[in-house]
């Protein structure tokens, strides 16, 4: 398979929109990050939280301007992955970043899907744990068998849940907005600057999920120009979102309401003017954003794994389907997810995502100084969005990872398996048939 290039007039039509795609990666990231993290950046940044999702924001947009420039130049349906390997070719950091990548996207889904259930369950179930677990694992089955049905339904079911999200995100951004409390946002209450660096570690984590955009190239009738479209529309959409949130959650309560009330900070802060009301709709919107979040985390799953499989980074296995149906890279990181659900406690280990992607974004970053000049990108942009990223993963590890102990031995584990199984897999495949060539493979040589 090749689908390097762009389509051209006689190119059957394909099934996504630029809005589609960038939705695809807003429902990765507007999920329930956005809920907990106004808590956990209060304690650290007060009441200029708003400033602290603005400068994640901007950090993203450097690293969303790495992965366009590349994506037109590389679109495939390895996404990120395809970039990483142009740079560095298909050897040992090709593929035990794509290992750590495909692992992480198991750990993202688990600890999204853990979210709903805990919702649903607060709402149908008493907070009962065993129905929190029915309904993540619920939930991550419905999703995966949206992925077997094919990425017109993922586009169209993304897009709806997207736009369920946004209408009632924006309802609640414009009422606090009109009634808040201008002194709430005062900048003389602002802590030092250091103070609001050390939160943007904390902020970054709900802009995790851009990068999912990167792998709908192969759903796209023209990504040359529409994968950076999609890319620079979700970045866009998903900052506005924070900053406004942010602002009216902040501007209506004050920075120590909002760390004690942690989770159900946006429904305290829409009581006021929507009262009982307003804590309904922040429960729809989480469920919708959970749900939107997982699907969006294994929608990448199918063509990566594909296109791994192809170069022959990954067992040849994951390239193929089960019934003619349904891809065994989706379902095996399916089933990886529900193993996760069940068997671990994700709560103590809820910086790992962060962590990890914020390795994986550097070194495609990195991978990209190799390629600058067939993507025309500037290296002076390269550079700080490198020194930016490297940046934010070095304050989140002394301000975050210092204090989760558990967090740092699950990363140490996720790295130590993706090494493993890297090794592992290509001493295999050394030793037996020579490796596919793949068109993305003999162009990266």
């Amino acid at each position: 398979m090749n689908d390097k290039g762009p389509a051209t007039a006689d190119a059957p039509k394909k099934p996504m929109t630029v809005l589609q795609a960038s939705f695809i990666g807003v429902g990765a990231m507007v999920g329930a990050g956005i809920f907990a993290l106004l808590g956990a950046a209060g304690a650290v940044a007060g009441p200029a939280v708003w400033l602290s999702f603005l400068i994640a924001g901007a950090i993203c947009a450097l690293q969303g301007y790495s992965f366009a420039r590349l994506g037109s130049s590389y679109p495939s349906s390895g996404g990120m992955l395809t970039y990483l390997a142009k740079g560095f070719g298909e050897g040992h950091i090709t593929g035990i970043v794509s290992w750590l990548f495909y692992m992480t996207g198991a750990i993202v889904a688990a600890m999204v899907a853990t979210s709903f259930g805990g919702y649903a369950s607060a709402v149908v179930a008493n907070d009962n744990p065993g129905w929190a677990v029915a309904f993540a694992v619920g939930l991550v089955i419905v999703m995966t068998l949206l992925n077997i049905v094919g990425s017109t339904a993922v586009a169209r079911v993304q897009s709806l849940i997207v736009k369920v999200v946004l209408a009632i995100l924006s309802l609640f951004a414009i009422v606090t907005i009109m009634n808040w409390d201008p002194s709430l946002l005062n900048p003389a209450g602002y802590p030092g600057l250091r103070e609001i660096i050390s939160s943007v570690a904390l902020t970054f984590f709900a802009f995790l999920g851009f990068g999912v955009i990167t792998f709908t190239a192969k759903d796209l009738p023209h990504p040359v120009r529409q994968l950076p479209r999609a890319i620079y529309l979700a970045l866009a959409i998903a900052t506005t979102v924070y900053v406004a949130v942010s602002l009216g959650v902040f501007g209506t309560l004050t920075a120590d309401q909002v760390v004690e009330y942690g989770a159900t900070a946006m429904a305290e802060a829409a009581k006021p003017t929507l009262g009982q009301a307003g804590y309904v709709l922040m429960v729809i919107t989480a469920l919708f954003s959970t749900a939107g979040a997982v699907n969006a985390s294994l929608y990448p799953s199918t063509g990566m794994t594909r296109h791994l499989a192809e170069t022959g980074q990954f067992p040849r296995a994951f390239g193929r389907q089960i019934g003619r149906r349904a891809p065994v890279g989706l379902v095996v990181m399916a089933l990886l997810t529900i193993f996760m659900i069940t068997a671990l406690d994700l709560n103590s280990i809820a910086s790992l995502g962060s962590a990890v992607a914020l390795l994986i974004f550097s070194a495609v970053t990195a991978s990209h100084f190799k390629t600058y000049r067939e993507t025309h990108a500037s290296l002076i942009v390269l550079v700080v969005a490198l020194v930016a990223t490297l940046g934010t993963l070095v304050v989140f590890t002394m301000t975050t990872l210092v204090d989760e102990p558990k967090t740092v031995i699950a990363f140490v584990v996720i790295l130590s398996a993706a090494c493993l199984l890297e090794f592992v897999w290509t001493g295999v495949r050394d030793r037996g048939s020579p490796r596919p060539a793949s068109g993305d493979q003999a162009d990266s040589r």
